[in-house]
């Protein structure tokens, strides 16, 4: 398969990820252009994008941007010079120079609509419009996959409206909605309150949700709520937050490039302690007189 319909895949699947492009070399680098491989927030890297030297930098930077959500232009072995581009020094034996695009793809908002009215159609239509990951259910054991980055709203027109808001309580979704009157949202939520639920969640409840636009058809209740899911996103509500884990790296005392120590191919002992290298010719330097690199050790 390749990295694209990879990524694709991830993406569909709701995983975060970055993908890193190779937009320019100059040899001999091992990556040339266009080349790309996916970073994982484990640090694990499908794909191809450079060899020992440019690796382990490029994946650090990648972990960084998914936690900042911000892309990044890489310059590896060569000054760029501009604006916005990361110059990091290659002092290896390679002389050769590339840039790298290292892009974060975080999650689109994930939407649950519980119902099978026209409108739960429609609003999960809008939403897909807008990138939203959407889905229109029927089952309230359905609603349980709602999680962090997920906006539920309850549509069922009365046919389970209580259940179905008790079960998106239950869960840790960003939004919870119910489409309604005002006078059946009281109803339903001195339903919930008798059941226990407690005022916490109680206030979590948006209802009648989406903004007031009066008596509108199903296509305009639906554009309402979508724009009450928008403007509650805008807000911060829902904010991705990707647990990255940083792989274990060293830094070669000769040329000062990140090594990953896991996968590290070059080691040598000193004064007790392990030294990592990218290259052999970094090792063959240290070892000849490690007094010359002091200040990374």
């Amino acid at each position: 398969m390749s990295i694209l319909r990879k990524a694709a895949r991830l993406h569909e699947e709701g995983r975060p990820f970055a993908l890193a492009t190779v937009t320019w070399s100059r040899g001999p680098a091992s990556g040339k252009g266009g080349y790309k491989a996916i970073i994982h927030p484990d640090g694990r890297v499908e794909g191809w994008m450079g060899g020992a030297c440019a690796s382990p930098t490029v994946v650090r930077h990648a972990l960084e941007g998914l936690e900042d959500g911000e892309a990044r232009v890489l310059m590896l072995g060569e000054a760029g010079r501009r604006p916005g581009v990361t110059d990091v020094a290659m002092a290896c034996d390679s002389e050769g120079a590339m840039e790298v695009f290292v892009e974060p793809v975080l999650p689109s908002p994930h939407l649950i609509v519980v119902g099978f009215s026209p409108m739960t159609g429609t609003l999960r239509g809008i939403a897909e419009v807008v990138g939203w990951r959407a889905e229109v259910v029927t089952d309230v054991e359905d609603i349980g996959r709602a999680g962090e980055r997920s906006y539920v709203v309850v549509a069922t027109q009365g046919h389970f409206d209580e259940p179905a808001l008790e079960a998106a309580l239950a869960t840790p979704a960003a939004y919870v909605g119910l489409v309604s009157s005002e006078k059946r949202a009281s109803s339903v939520l001195a339903w919930l309150r008798e059941r226990g639920v407690g005022a916490c969640d109680l206030a979590r409840v948006h209802a009648p949700a989406g903004v007031d636009l009066g008596r509108t058809a199903h296509e305009e209740i639906a554009v309402s709520v979508m724009a009450e899911l928008v403007a509650f996103k805008a807000a911060g509500a829902g904010a991705q937050v990707v647990q990255v884990e940083m792989p274990p790296q060293a830094v070669d005392p000769v040329c000062g490039m990140l090594v990953d120590v896991a996968t590290a191919g070059f080691v040598s002992n000193h004064a007790g302690e392990e030294v990592y290298f990218c290259a052999a010719g970094c090792r063959s330097a240290f070892e000849s007189d490690p007094s010359a690199y002091p200040a990374q050790l």
